[in-house]
């Protein structure tokens, strides 16, 4: 279509207007952070990645529906992994009224130490009308980690996302730090990258605290220097010195003072001045002196830590930490000014200065100075300081003392737990059944074992293993017997364990309880009778000229086996054929002619519905009575039908 002069000018006119005085009005600025050119490393650019998605799923852009709405349609849907997979928790207003109420009810059983019942209110305030929030569900999980209850633990926290209640991250915090005592790094991991991936929500310096100190304990310096790095290029971390601590920390336990010093030296690049103030690191960089042979510099930054003049900041793991390098450095003299020195600045809740892991510190460092009974004394002081010892402190004096030959005094230290309130687990009753064996006391050291059973805990089997070789030896057999018939329930045992039984038994001239062991073996799905195991039975059984005996067993076992295999086989037929004639009786035949059919025909059917009758009624336990069919009996056909 053609234009005038006159349009056609008033064309030319709007176009030469400059772009400032244009009538359209500019987009809004995108809510998404602007992506640059280039990153400085793939690890950067990973980074910046995974904290645009984040954002992106807490703060969709503009017309977001519309955009999920084409990836839809353009991508494959993604399997859901949980009915919470993309669900915001809940903020924390939402922990008013009767929710409230419920929070505070949760909280007086988790301070009366009732966690069963703690947990159990949990579970069924889900199904009421006033569902627990995610900080109520936290408080009982992290009651649950403090005492140890693990599987309590990881059951509660799968029953609330089944649930739908959305965690947060202190959630995971909780779930993170259960798998990394309980030494399975590789699943925190996991875990981990699903949280990075696919969570809504972010996660905080606490996470990178609790995951690095684990894979520290755990042996896996590499793996925690990798996730530090990961944290370092993500902009939205500061420097943690703690971190950097639980690194050096590591670098000390695989010997390697020079990634001590070359940690400190990039903790002092990236802090503003360039200055350390915070003195949770200096305790690892003085053992990194100590293991260089330099003396002279250790003390030196102890003076800088906690000289009179320092400005450096002391907290209680601070403190620990220095403590810990001058006991295992033969400074104990300073170790024990500088304990008495904390013990003076602690003023709770002010001021903070000890805390259980002084007390170990302490209690470690009399220990390697042949002062158990000063150990003995500065572990039972801590209640004073409102300092409460746990099972770990408690396994950790008692095995100083079993190794150097104080039973007597590890018994003691046994006997305050109860009024604690900390319940010995596995370690406790193993080394105590350990220290008794070698004390030559076989019963005590077997009562401890029982002891631990009736606990509800459960033995690994290396313990089982030395309680009944201590046993043998001892020429105790019936108890070591009356043991394998406990445990074998319980336990899965492998061929070594049979053997030794066995050969116990048959050393004694028991060979009839060996065989009795070989049948009950036998009747035991989940037993592999092996070749080697016959052997070694056949072998023991020659030397009083019993070799057969086992073959027969076998040959026995085997026939009782296939009867029974039979009867099932027949039980299971006969089953399928009352079911038919049950069938049959609900749902007659509606065709008339079936039904006046020939005699022959009906003679017939007869004769086969008989047989299956009398199968039936034997089935039942009841009388089978011979009935004579007639062709010509109306009443016989009915009967028959019937």
């Amino acid at each position: 279509m053609a234009l005038s002069k006159p349009a056609l000018f008033t064309r030319f006119k709007t176009l030469s207007i400059p772009f400032r005085h244009h009538p359209r009005p500019l987009p809004p600025p995108s809510s998404v952070t602007i992506r640059f050119l280039s990153f400085s490393s793939p690890e950067e650019a990973e980074a910046e990645r995974r904290r645009r998605k984040r954002r992106l799923r807490i703060e969709p852009p503009l017309s977001s529906a519309h955009r999920a709405q084409q990836q839809q349609s353009q991508q494959p849907k993604k399997p859901s992994q949980g009915a919470n997979e993309f669900k915001l928790p809940e903020p924390v207003s939402a922990l008013s009224g009767n929710r409230l109420n419920l929070h505070n009810r949760i909280l007086t059983l988790i301070r009366e130490n009732d966690l069963a019942e703690a947990a159990l209110y949990t579970r069924h305030s889900v199904y009421s009308n006033c569902r627990p929030t995610i900080y109520t569900v936290n408080a009982v999980l992290n009651a649950q980690l403090r005492q140890g209850k693990f599987a309590d633990l990881l059951s509660l926290h799968r029953f609330i996302i089944q649930a739908n209640i959305a965690p947060n991250v202190i959630t995971h915090n909780l779930v993170f730090q259960t798998y990394l005592t309980c030494r399975k790094p590789d699943t925190a991991m996991e875990i981990y990258k699903q949280l990075i991936n696919d969570a809504p929500v972010a996660p905080s310096p606490t996470t990178y605290r609790i995951l690095i100190e684990g894979l520290v304990n755990n042996g896996m310096v590499e793996k925690a220097l990798e996730l530090k790095e990961e944290m370092v290029v993500n902009e939205a971390f500061s420097p943690d010195p703690l971190i950097y601590h639980y690194l050096m920390v590591g670098c000390v336990k695989n010997n390697d003072a020079d990634g001590v010093f070359k940690l400190y030296e990039e903790l002092k690049q990236k802090l503003d001045g360039g200055v350390v103030t915070d003195g949770v690191v200096y305790g690892a960089l003085m053992k990194g002196y100590f293991m260089r042979g330099m003396e002279k510099e250790a003390m030196d930054c102890y003076e800088e830590a906690v000289g009179e003049n320092s400005k450096v900041k002391m907290s209680a793991i601070a403190y620990n930490s220095v403590l810990d390098a001058l006991c295992k450095n033969g400074k104990f003299d300073e170790a024990l000014n500088l304990f008495d020195r904390m013990l003076g600045e602690h003023k709770p809740p002010t001021r903070l200065a000890v805390n259980l892991g002084s007390f170990n510190v302490m209690a470690d460092g009399y220990c390697l100075q042949g002062r158990f009974k000063d150990a003995i004394e500065v572990f039972r002081k801590m209640g004073d300081y409102r300092c409460s010892p746990d099972n770990a402190s408690f396994n950790n004096l008692m095995d100083q003392l079993c190794k150097n030959g104080l039973l007597a005094d590890a018994e003691e230290v046994y006997g305050d737990m109860d009024g604690k309130g900390v319940k010995p687990d596995e370690y406790t009753f193993g080394l105590l059944m350990d220290a008794c064996f070698h004390e030559g006391r076989i019963d005590d050291g077997a009562a401890y074992f029982r002891k631990m059973v009736d606990s509800g805990l459960r033995p690994d089997l290396p313990v089982y293993d030395r309680l009944v070789d201590q046993l043998v030896k001892a020429r105790k057999i019936d108890e070591a017997k009356s043991f394998y018939e406990l445990m074998v329930k319980k336990l899965r045992m492998n061929n070594e364990s049979y053997k030794f039984i066995m050969k116990a038994l048959s050393d004694h001239g028991r060979l009839d309880e060996v065989l009795q062991l070989v049948d009950a073996m036998l009747d035991d799905e989940s037993i592999d009778v092996n070749e080697e195991l016959q052997e070694i039975v056949k072998g023991e059984l020659n030397k009083e000229g019993r070799g057969d005996e086992l073959d027969k067993l076998m040959e026995e076992k085997a026939r009782l086996k296939a009867e029974a295999k039979a009867k099932e086989i027949e039980e299971a037929e006969a089953t399928k054929r009352r079911a038919k004639i049950s069938i049959a009786n609900l749902f007659p035949p509606k065709n008339k002619e079936v039904e006046t059919g020939s005699a022959e025909e009906n003679d017939a059917n007869a004769n086969e519905a008989a047989p299956a009758a009398a199968e039936s009624a034997a089935g039942e336990d009841q009388p089978i009575e011979k009935a004579t069919v007639s062709g010509d009996s109306e009443d016989s056909k009915d009967e028959v039908r019937a």
